[in-house]
């Protein structure tokens, strides 16, 4: 599970200030003092992924790499999934119904061009975690997707798409004019 720290530095800043006001002097509390706050779990079905099911795996376990907020977990036996993924002969999309659910169609029509697969599992994730497109795009920018060519393998975050992750799952949401739509098909 992954685990976010945060800090007791705003205590520390407090009881300096107050012994400043003219309080009483205290002693700020160690460091070492943490607060952890557990990653949103979100579960996903890959029963129809087909021959995608690995790659799916793969690219969720990118996410969980690359970011702190949000875990990606295969749902067990008989549960309710947020992500529901399905092989189909068309393009690879997602369509989100809200932030980290929706449906996801890794499309054998991209494999058959020679798209990577785990980047394709890794980019359609990235639209149900909150993520649009950014075409055209270097191979750097995994919301690229196809813009950044067959030979493009990298099925990886950069800094920017993780921070808007980070954002959206880390406490209060916040979206802004260049999110991706929710309740919307996304191709590509």
């Amino acid at each position: 599970m992954h685990i976010r720290k945060l800090t007791g530095g705003l205590v520390a800043a407090l009881a300096v200030t107050i012994s400043l006001m003219g309080g009483q002097a205290a002693a700020a509390p160690a460091p070492a003092a943490e607060t952890a706050v557990a990653a949103r779990v979100i579960t996903y079905d890959a029963s129809g992924a087909a021959e995608f099911r690995s790659a799916v795996d793969q690219g969720a376990a990118v996410w969980n790499a690359s970011v702190d907020a949000v875990e990606l977990r295969p749902a067990a036996a008989g549960q309710s999934a947020n992500i529901r993924v399905i092989a189909d002969d068309g393009w690879p999309r997602a369509q989100t119904t809200s932030l980290g659910n929706g449906t996801v169609w890794m499309g054998r029509q991209a494999v058959n061009e020679g798209h990577n697969t785990i980047r394709i599992a890794s980019h359609e994730l990235g639209h149900i975690l909150g993520l649009p497109d950014i075409k055209p795009g270097p191979c750097s920018s995994l919301m690229s997707g196809s813009s950044a060519g067959t030979s493009c393998t990298n099925a990886y975050p950069n800094a920017a798409e993780k921070s808007a992750v980070e954002r959206y799952f880390g406490g209060a949401f916040t979206r802004t004019a260049g999110d991706a739509p929710l309740n919307t098909l996304i191709v590509g």
